[in-house]
């Protein structure tokens, strides 16, 4: 694995530690680091990373379902991140992607 992909892999596995456990009240927080609760922080960036993956894999965007369950967040995320690096992008669309997944504060 390369060393773009382990970063992005380190810094959702550290992403989904910090918020695996939230109760729903805290999901629906509002978030400190823009408009919406943390919920809607952290779905927007599962949404980016569903389209860096159709991007690499060249097919078109789709948008994620937002479940009825916020708690379902976390893997919704890991899912995501695979689906990235399963689609084999460039390293700057890795860096990238490990560059948001670090700057999502929610």
């Amino acid at each position: 694995m390369s060393e773009a992909a382990d970063a992005f892999l380190g810094a959702v596995g550290r992403l989904v530690n910090r918020v695996g456990h939230w109760t729903p009240p805290r999901w629906a927080a509002s978030s400190a680091s823009g408009p919406g609760s943390r919920a809607d922080v952290v779905y927007a960036l599962v949404q980016r990373l569903a389209d860096a993956a159709a991007d690499a894999e060249g097919r078109p965007r789709r948008r994620v379902p937002r479940l009825d369950n916020d708690l379902a967040l976390p893997d919704q995320l890991r899912v995501l991140a695979a689906d990235l690096l399963a689609a084999d992008p460039a390293e700057p669309v890795l860096r990238a992607a490990a560059d948001d997944v670090r700057a999502c504060d929610p």
